[in-house]
């Protein structure tokens, strides 16, 4: 039986038939237009007006299992469609019932007609009392009660990884990479910091792994810590997950415990007995200035290592003061730092800013090629294709007529900062062109079915109406943004994987941490301004077989940047990296 938005197909049409029967089309267009926006809806239906089961339907897609949840945009609206519901389907009885499970906490009821609008308003927590009670009361299927938190097991502050066999194997350029780091650390000289560089895909983490826990192991027993600061929370699950790998993998004879310290983790200080930390800067930044300011330098006076991810952002004021604080705690005998950068073909330090060149570049760590590899000493990408590391590649641009303008303070931010994307609102301004959108959907349709796509849009609104678009063209799509949560998350990037979701639509959310190495299609749907994200995002999907990846990854490219008043065009600081570019406008 085939399932919608995660609901089997007869709960969709159940669901359906309630909605028709009960809401009106006004209601039911408003909930639509505060989720998405009217111009978009209008847009669904510019060549063809829906009637009253196919905006029931639509609504259904476009919410699924969170029918029910009041997201901020459309809170007033989802609140009037279950006071309507209450009212329409649910008896006196079952209204009163309810009311006594779940009272307004500020007054007590008697008189039934009393009793809608508090219930209609309650709190909607996931999968919890409240919510079962509401779609049991008005005949929805036990799904739209919608799924919770809590069905997954609760991850601790810490993790103790026990170590077992066999070992994992790395490249050959890989082992020569480790072999490079842990002469580094081993060296006589004062300076023991580096910079390692590898392509996206390259596996620059499992090295670094590899490297610091073999050279961290009788540290560990000394209770040392090796911290390791990434830069999102799917990025220290991701780092966490290789490290539990790698220690399982060892001939080590004691447990690892691994600490997260970012996002709601924090450690108790009763748990701290040495190990590895996996934080971000932002969280230790905070910490410095709150009550756990001691436990920070406690931490620093006791680390053996630190390793920065995405070292690119280690110039920030942040780090600044980290570092000041270490060094200051360690009495100027610091400890080696590692930073990790991805930027291929690049042999210069140079271009990762004045700062980094005082911390990392002193000690280079990139691929060396020798003997008959020495052939790609000038070609460094070439050789992780040819080696199917990395994917082929095919990058399509579509060179828009539009002109989208930058105000003078747009401007002005934008000089201050390489990096800065641009501004929310002139992004929001190209996710409200109806014929660009049109002409980005109709390219979308294109590609073959069963060929899994992550889009990447201008706003979390385009990224809805475009999921619902796809899903209402008959496609398995769905989308992610900041405000989803993590089961949910969780739920889509797992189908996404195994291939039931074709499309995945996200604003902001999948471009660092994302591990789905079969993605065969990247579609850009904003202008990108800064190179680091540009590589980012290409770098979810261009994973070669070699590392489970594809033959072949696809870019459609949707902005020529050159139309942006004389802005970079990104892309083509990436033309190393195509093996076939094709103009979209052109394609037979």
């Amino acid at each position: 039986m085939p399932i919608i938005n995660f609901i089997e197909q007869e709960d969709f049409e159940k669901a359906v038939d309630i909605l028709e029967k009960n809401i009106p089309t006004r209601l039911i267009r408003k909930v639509l237009e505060a989720d998405c926006g009217s111009h978009y809806i209008k847009n669904i239906e510019r060549h063809h007006k829906m009637a009253h089961r196919e905006l029931c339907e639509l609504l259904v897609e476009e919410r699924g299992v969170d029918l029910f949840v009041n997201r901020a945009e459309a809170k007033e609206e989802i609140i009037a469609l279950k006071e309507q519901l209450l009212r329409r389907v649910a008896s006196e009885d079952v209204v009163k019932e309810l009311y006594a499970n779940h009272p307004a906490q500020d007054r007590k009821l008697e008189a039934v007609g009393y009793m809608y609008k508090p219930l209609a308003g309650k709190r909607w927590v996931k999968g919890k009392g409240y919510a079962g009670d509401f779609v049991r009361a008005v005949g929805f299927p036990e799904i739209f009660a919608g799924m919770e938190n809590s069905g997954q097991k609760a991850k601790k502050h810490y993790e103790d990884i026990m170590p077992r066999l066999p070992k994992i194997e790395l490249k050959a350029y890989q082992k020569r990479m480790k072999n490079r780091m842990l002469a580094n650390l081993n060296g006589e000289s004062e300076n023991r910091n580096c910079m390692v560089s590898l392509p996206t895909g390259g596996g620059k983490t499992r090295i670094a792994v590899e490297a610091f826990l073999e050279w961290m192991q009788r540290r560990f027993e000394e209770q040392k810590y090796l911290i390791w600061i990434a830069q999102s929370e799917e990025l220290c699950e991701q780092c966490i997950s290789c490290i539990q790998e790698i220690w399982s993998n060892k001939e080590f004879i004691l447990p690892l415990r691994i600490y997260r310290y970012f996002s709601k983790y924090s450690p108790r200080p009763e748990d701290l007995q040495g190990g590895v930390i996996v934080c971000n800067i932002q969280k230790l930044h905070s910490q410095l200035k709150t009550d756990n300011r001691e436990m920070v330098k406690k931490i620093l006076s006791h680390t053996g290592a630190m390793i920065i991810d995405e070292a690119h952002r280690a110039s920030t004021l942040m780090y600044d003061g980290l570092l000041e604080l270490a060094a200051d705690v360690t009495k100027g005998r610091m400890f080696p730092i590692c930073g990790l950068s991805a930027t291929p073909g690049r042999t210069k330090i140079e271009e990762e800013g004045k700062k980094l060149i005082g911390r990392f570049e002193a000690n280079l760590i990139i691929p060396e090629f020798q003997g008959e590899d020495s052939i790609y000493r000038n070609h460094p990408l070439q050789y992780f294709k040819d080696r199917k590391y990395l994917s082929k590649t095919r990058h399509i641009l579509y060179r828009s007529q539009n002109v989208y303008e930058l105000t003078d303070q747009n401007l002005k931010e934008m000089e201050q900062d390489e990096n800065a994307e641009y501004p929310n609102v002139f992004l929001k301004k190209i996710a409200e062109d109806s014929k660009n959108n049109q002409m980005i959907l109709d390219r979308i349709c294109e590609i073959e079915k069963g060929k899994p796509t992550l889009v990447y849009t201008c706003t979390v609104r385009q990224a809805k109406y475009f999921s619902l678009y796809m899903t209402h063209q008959g496609y398995r799509s769905a989308y992610v943004d900041s405000t989803t949560d993590e089961s949910m998350r969780r739920r889509i990037i797992a189908d996404f994987k195994r291939g039931d979701i074709q499309f995945l639509f996200n604003y902001g959310v999948l471009t660092t941490g994302f591990d789905a190495p079969k993605v065969e299609y990247i579609v850009l749907a904003r202008p990108i301004r800064s190179e680091i994200m540009y590589e980012q995002i290409i770098g979810r999907g261009i994973r070669g077989v070699a590392f489970g990846g594809t033959e072949l990854c696809t870019i459609i490219d949707f902005f020529d940047n050159s139309i942006i008043q004389g802005e970079p065009k990104s892309f083509e600081r990436f033309r190393e990296y195509w093996d076939m570019e094709l103009d979209g406008e052109n394609i037979s």
